[in-house]
C-alpha cells in the first residue's frame, strides 16, 4: 500500500510554501505520508477532484488562488463557516465525502490572539482587497467587534462583500487610491484602542507593484500585518517597521492555517512547539 497523501491546489503554484511546512511536520511526527503541490488550471478543478476521489490514499487538499470558489460546486458538503465566506481553502474526504472548510479564518486571527484577548474600547481594521482573502479576513474581523475599512479597485465590489458578510455592521468601502495620498488627519487618543492596517491583495508579491499606502492614514500603534508571503518581507512591512509600527508578516496567517488542516489530513495536531525551527527553514 502506498502512503496517504494530501496536496495543495492552484495557479500558478510552485511558489506555495505549503509542501515544505507539512512535510516538516510529517517527519518531525514520523507519519508516513506525504504533501504535493498540483498544478491545477482554471477550468479543471472538476476533472482533478472528480480523479482525487477515486483515489483512497487521497486525503485531501487545500486550494489557493483562484481556485477557493471554483471548488465549491464540486463538493458533498460545506461547513458552515466556509459557507458564509462563500470560499474554501481545505478540501478533506470524510466518510467518503469530500467536505469543504476556511481555515484562513482560524490562520489569519492567530498571531492577532494576544491582542484580541485584551478588553478595547473600539476596533478598526483598514483592510486593501476584496478577493477570495479579503472575504476571510472580513468574516474573522466582522466577528470579532471591528469596524470595518475595505480599499479596492472596485469600491462597490468591497462594498457588495461587506453587505454580504457583515449586513448589520457599519463598515466603510473606499477607493484603493483613498489611502495613497498624505493626509493630514489628527487621531484621537488611541489609547484602548485597536488600529489593523491589513493587506489582503497581491500588491506587494513578487512582479506586482507595492500597496500605495501613506503611514499618516494609519493611527498611532497600529499593527501592520500583510498576508504576502513572497516575498515574506513586504515593501509594506518594511516602511511599518521606519514607522515604528508592530507587524506581522503572511508566514504567520500560512503557517496557522496549514496547522488546522494538517490535523483534518493526518488526524494528528501540527507540532507547533517547533515554529521557530520551521520559519528559520522557510526563510532560509
Amino acid at each position: 500500500m502506498t502512503a496517504p497523501y494530501a496536496e495543495v491546489i492552484g495557479d500558478p503554484i510552485e511558489q506555495s510554501k505549503s509542501p515544505a511546512i507539512h512535510g516538516f511536520w510529517l517527519a518531525e511526527l514520523g507519519i508516513a505520508g506525504e504533501y504535493r503541490a498540483c498544478h491545477v488550471l482554471p477550468g479543471g478543478v472538476e476533472a482533478y477532484l472528480a480523479k482525487r476521489r477515486a483515489d483512497p490514499d487521497w486525503r485531501g487538499c487545500n486550494v489557493t488562488m483562484p481556485h477557493k470558489q471554483a471548488v465549491m460546486p464540486f463538493l458533498d458538503l460545506i461547513d458552515p463557516l466556509a459557507a458564509r465566506i462563500g470560499a474554501v481553502n481545505t478540501i478533506v474526504r470524510e466518510q467518503g465525502k469530500l467536505v469543504g472548510y476556511n481555515t484562513d479564518v482560524a490562520g489569519f486571527l492567530e498571531p492577532l490572539q494576544p491582542r484580541l484577548g485584551e478588553i478595547h474600547l473600539y476596533r478598526m481594521a483598514r483592510i486593501f482587497g476584496a478577493g477570495g482573502a479579503a472575504r476571510a479576513i472580513i468574516a474573522a474581523l466582522a466577528g470579532k467587534n471591528f469596524t470595518l475599512v475595505v480599499a479596492a479597485r472596485d469600491p462597490a465590489k468591497a462594498r457588495a462583500l461587506l453587505d454580504e458578510l457583515d449586513p448589520g455592521g457599519e463598515h466603510h468601502a473606499v477607493d484603493l487610491a483613498h489611502f495613497a495620498p498624505e493626509t493630514d488627519f489628527e487621531f484621537d487618543d488611541r489609547k484602548g484602542c485597536l488600529d489593523l492596517v491589513i493587506n489582503a491583495s497581491p500588491l506587494g508579491m513578487a512582479g506586482k507593484p507595492p500597496l500605495a499606502f501613506d503611514f499618516s492614514h494609519a493611527p498611532p500603534g497600529s499593527v501592520v500585518y500583510d498576508i504576502v508571503t513572497h516575498p515574506l518581507d513586504t515593501p509594506l512591512l518594511e516602511a511599518a517597521r521606519a514607522q515604528g509600527l508592530p507587524t506581522v508578516d503572511g508566514l504567520a496567517m500560512l503557517i496557522g492555517q496549514a496547522a488546522a488542516a494538517f490535523e483534518k489530513f493526518y488526524g494528528q495536531p501540527a507540532p507547533r512547539e517547533h515554529d521557530a525551527e520551521l520559519r528559520a527553514m522557510l526563510t532560509a
